[in-house]
C-alpha cells in the first residue's frame, strides 16, 4: 500500500509532541497588535497546546504523528 500523503499546510502549522498532543503557534499576533492589550500580547507569545477536540481534527491530517 503507498504512504498517506501528509497536508502541506498542515506541517507547517502544528508539531506532535513526544506525548502526542498538538503544538501550535498562538493566534491573533500577525496584525493590529495597536489595538491588543498590553497583557493580550505577552500572554500570546510562543506556543500553546490544542484541546482535545481540535487536537482530533488535525491528526486526521497528519497520518505519520
Amino acid at each position: 500500500m503507498p504512504k498517506m500523503k501528509t497536508k502541506s499546510g498542515a506541517k507547517k502549522r502544528f508539531k506532535v509532541t513526544a506525548k502526542g498532543r498538538v503544538k501550535v503557534a498562538q493566534a491573533g499576533k500577525r496584525h493590529g497588535m495597536i489595538k491588543r492589550t498590553r497583557k493580550f500580547i505577552r500572554q500570546a507569545r510562543g506556543t500553546t497546546v490544542l484541546s482535545k477536540p481540535d487536537e482530533i481534527i488535525v491528526k486526521q491530517f497528519l497520518p505519520y504523528s
